[in-house]
């Protein structure tokens, strides 16, 4: 109710009220690990109010990935803020994951004064957990979101050891293009900026020039954390905001990394080799599925899924079916087929795997040839 009171305001005053009255009901939840209870109640707005779905769901991810302490030795209040720093990599091999020890260190710790030199703000404290994660061992709700906000945000502010996390982390699937993810804790006095480009000066910093500097001075000291892989580099940013940036940009890596994969295994040149393009959803396209077929053979043998986020991809300039073709046209392919219809969200009953459209629309699973040795395929 609170967060429809939000969406009918029609002041932003009133705006004021509900957004004090949502943000500590938030905290509550969060702060006593009932994540469900939010869950349930976007869960409710999106289908009956989503103007108040939107408002409730920016209100919980704000209060997760930010929060305001107490620095009792200074008698002062500090925002912290979830900092995640996004490398979309892709590879012949496995992209590393997990603690991050010995040698890569090292350059984590050369990293630290490129963020302060060309990311955050002159008077930002910062604490990096020394982990990369995968997508699969990021905190998967509200309350894990909070919890680490705060440990990482209460290090940096107080510039104090990181606690030793002995929290147990699932395997990471192997993909060929995948995102890892360096987080931080930012932690600015109450009030101030927290990024360069939202400082005053002479000739204010763009968040475009600040992402081209981080990129020049950062990526060598990253490279060496990821090696025997291509990565690009996002600018670091809000947790949740990076999290969807990071999604959006894996997808073009990940058809590219598939056919690298298939034209390594096979032997074959791009040009032996097509795609089918089938959009999947319920009443409307929520991922477009691309299927990988040898010319000449009716069998799938890779397949990647191109998901889309939102309402804004409905009217994404280029449209999103046209960027895939784009994509796949430029992989030299020998042939892109786009079908027709609406296909339903198809998994393998055996091991969850989605399945991908043939060239008659027949939904299957992907599987190399059998002549193939010692390869698995990879599903995106």
């Amino acid at each position: 109710s609170l967060s429809n009171g939000l969406a009918a305001s029609g002041s932003r005053l009133e705006d004021a009220h509900w957004e004090l009255e949502l943000a500590a009901l938030c905290i509550k939840l969060m702060d006593s690990s009932n994540s469900s209870a939010l869950e349930s109640a976007l869960d409710h707005t999106f289908l009956s109010n989503p103007a108040a779905h939107d408002a409730l769901a920016e209100m919980a991810e704000a209060q997760a990935e930010s929060a305001t302490i107490m620095l009792e030795a200074a008698n002062a209040d500090w925002d912290v803020m979830l900092l995640a720093i996004p490398l979309v990599a892709w590879s012949k091999y496995a992209v590393p994951s997990g603690p991050i020890t010995g040698a890569s260190l090292a350059s984590l710790a050369a990293i630290t004064p490129q963020l302060h030199a060309h990311v955050l703000a002159k008077n930002a404290r910062l604490c990096i957990s020394p982990f990369l994660y995968s997508i699969d061992q990021m905190p998967r709700d509200f309350s894990s979101v909070r919890k680490l906000t705060k440990r990482l945000g209460e290090a940096a502010a107080t510039q104090s050891a990181l606690p030793a996390d002995k929290s147990k982390f699932p395997d990471t699937a192997p993909l060929l293009a995948d995102t890892r993810f360096l987080l931080a804790g930012v932690a600015v006095p109450s009030g101030e900026a927290l990024f360069r480009w939202q400082e005053q000066a002479e000739a204010r910093n763009t968040r475009s020039d600040c992402l081209a500097h981080w990129i020049e001075q950062g990526r060598p000291h990253l490279a060496k954390m990821l090696p025997g892989c291509s990565f690009e580099c996002l600018l670091p940013d809000a947790y949740f905001v990076n999290c969807r940036e990071s999604d959006r940009a894996v997808r073009t890596p990940t058809i590219r990394a598939a056919v690298a994969f298939l034209e390594s295994t096979l032997k074959l040149n791009t040009s032996q080799l097509r795609a089918v393009i089938a959009g999947v959803g319920e009443t409307r396209v929520d991922e477009y599925r691309v299927s990988f077929l040898q010319n000449g053979r009716a069998e799938v043998m890779e397949g990647i899924v191109w998901p889309l986020f939102g309402r804004e991809e409905e009217e994404a300039e280029p449209a999103p079916l046209a960027e895939i073709q784009t994509v796949l046209k430029d992989c030299k392919l020998g042939s892109v087929a786009a079908l027709d219809g609406l296909f339903a969200a198809e998994f393998c009953e055996d091991c969850g795997a989605p399945l991908f459209a043939d060239a008659d629309g027949e939904m299957v699973h992907p599987e190399l040839p059998e002549e193939v040795e010692g390869a698995t395929s990879h599903y995106h």
